[in-house]
């Protein structure tokens, strides 16, 4: 959902197996009853909005990688199992007032452009007495450490300043500022999910061939001749953070946050 990228482009189909377990931390959050209906947000293949329908809810999924979209419906006829998925942004999600009892998004909407007007779409769709449930990565930890110092890569190879720093998705008191306009009141939990590989140098050689985002920093450093040097400092910041001598292992920690109609403290 972040403006600029198409989510569609590598293999998102690799990222979204790994961020499977946190899909199913957010859809278990929730506590998705039969007959709901749901809106996952930022649907990407659908891990969240196939875990929805399977628990009996009638699910649509927004995404705005039409790629994706149709990888998630593939999905959706193997299991046998009933959703409908729609392109579109959190800016204008594609859903009538009052016509979700949840919504969810597995690091979805984190990457919206206008975390206010994404709020506010959000707040329109919900219904009476719903509930937003959202994951946002913790800053912190090698993963984390990599996509910024790629940012800043990037940036540099385009002469661009280095990116400004997101909105604090996981952070409950901004949380609770986004969402106080709409009479939305935050509550959060941790969680942590690792990331593995046989290797640093192969969870990165998977990671820039798969991820779409880091498919597209190294089109932008390889046009610019920089690729080898990129990946030997990505490489070296993936050999300090590694868990496992054996192999890799990086835990990345995020947040699962709830917002929903209630009284302020």
């Amino acid at each position: 959902m972040a403006e600029g990228l198409d989510w569609g482009i590598g293999r998102y189909e690799v990222t979204a197996e790994e961020l499977r377990p946190a899909a199913e931390a957010v859809v278990r959050t929730a506590a998705i009853g039969p007959g709901e209906r749901v809106l996952d947000l930022g649907c990407g293949t659908g891990n969240a909005a196939l875990l929805a329908a399977a628990a009996g809810a009638e699910v649509t999924g927004v995404d705005p990688a039409a790629r994706l979209l149709g990888v998630a419906r593939e999905r959706a006829a193997g299991d046998g199992l009933s959703a409908e998925f729609r392109q579109g942004d959190a800016a204008s999600i594609p859903a009538g007032d009052a016509s979700a009892d949840a919504i969810l998004s597995v690091f979805g909407v984190i990457l919206a452009a206008d975390p206010a007007a994404a709020a506010a779409e959000m707040a329109r769709v919900l219904a009476p007495g719903g509930r937003i449930v959202l994951s946002a990565w913790l800053p912190g930890g090698a993963m984390s450490e990599l996509y910024a110092a790629a940012g800043r890569l990037v940036a540099g190879a385009l002469g661009q300043p280095p990116p400004q720093p997101p909105f604090a998705w996981h952070d409950p008191a901004a949380l609770d500022g986004l969402f106080a306009p709409h009479g939305l009141r935050v509550t959060a939990e941790q969680h942590s999910l690792a990331f593995t590989g046989l290797s640093p140098a192969e969870y990165l050689d998977r990671e820039t061939s798969t991820s779409p985002a880091a498919v597209a920093g190294m089109r932008v450093l390889t046009e610019h001749g920089i690729a080898d040097q990129a990946r030997s400092q990505l490489l070296e910041i993936l050999r300090r953070g590694n868990e496992d001598p054996a192999g890799f292992r990086s835990t990345s920690r995020y947040v699962i946050a709830t917002a929903r109609p209630g009284p302020r403290d």
